[in-house]
């Protein structure tokens, strides 16, 4: 007979995961025996885990209770793990399994699960922060901080999802490096502010060594618009 999971006095279901999962997107393949004893196998994607196991979509599944082989694609790692739930045998799990690793395993989904993971703590850390009497300039530098964090592990986790498809990585490296002209574009209006406020000294060595940048930049955009007005309007050669 099939356990019925436990639930609280309101007649909702009691929460037995053990730790959160964290969202991530890596490819596996999971076998098995039937039960017939022949061997199985399925590819599948990761959607949601941690250390203990998680959710794994995937068309064909094996029965509950079974015991599986999972390998990641990523890092050619395998684990053994058992089938806690499948879409025949619990509300709410559909289109994939809940799996359960034998020995639990914090690195075995990649840095996927780590940088989400410290997301997730940085997050906290910044909720911690506007609680506190702290000047909201720190709490904007911090936040400005972790949405470069967040667009940076956005960018690693399109590049390596996209290396079993063959995908181009020049479109998702051309996507960071405009986040990168747009942060240069925000902390130079944060540096003229902090200029035009006394909050640096003008004679310092970092200033003197952001204005031989900023002339080399300078230089550089002169030569990329040039580029780009004879693009529009090649008749300027002539």
């Amino acid at each position: 007979m099939m356990k019925k999971r436990p639930m609280s006095a309101d007649g909702t279901d009691l929460e037995r995961r053990k730790s959160r999962r964290f969202p991530v997107v890596v490819p596996v393949e999971v076998s098995w025996r039937g039960p017939n004893g022949i061997a199985l196998k399925e590819d599948a994607v990761a959607r949601q885990v941690n250390d203990r196991g998680g959710f794994l979509k995937m068309s064909k599944y094996p029965a509950l209770g079974t015991r599986v082989t999972v390998a990641n694609f990523l890092s050619a790692q395998t684990a053994e793990a058992r089938v806690l739930a499948a879409p025949d045998s619990r509300p709410g799990v559909a289109s994939g399994i809940i799996v359960e690793l034998i020995v639990p395993n914090e690195t075995f989904w990649g840095v996927d699960l780590q940088v989400n993971r410290t997301i997730v703590e940085l997050q906290s850390l910044e909720k911690a922060l506007k609680g506190e009497e702290i000047d909201l300039r720190l709490v904007r530098e911090y936040r400005d901080a972790m949405d470069h964090i967040c667009s940076i592990t956005e960018t690693l986790r399109r590049l390596r999802t996209s290396k079993p498809h063959g995908s181009d990585d020049q479109e998702l490296l051309s996507a960071l490096a405009a986040d990168r002209t747009r942060r240069a574009a925000s902390v130079c209006q944060n540096v003229i502010a902090d200029l035009e406020a006394g909050g640096i000294r003008q004679d310092s060595a970092s200033v003197e060594e952001l204005a031989e940048i900023i002339q080399h930049l300078q230089q550089c955009l002169k030569k990329c618009s040039k580029f780009v007005a004879v693009q529009v309007n090649p008749s300027r050669l002539e």
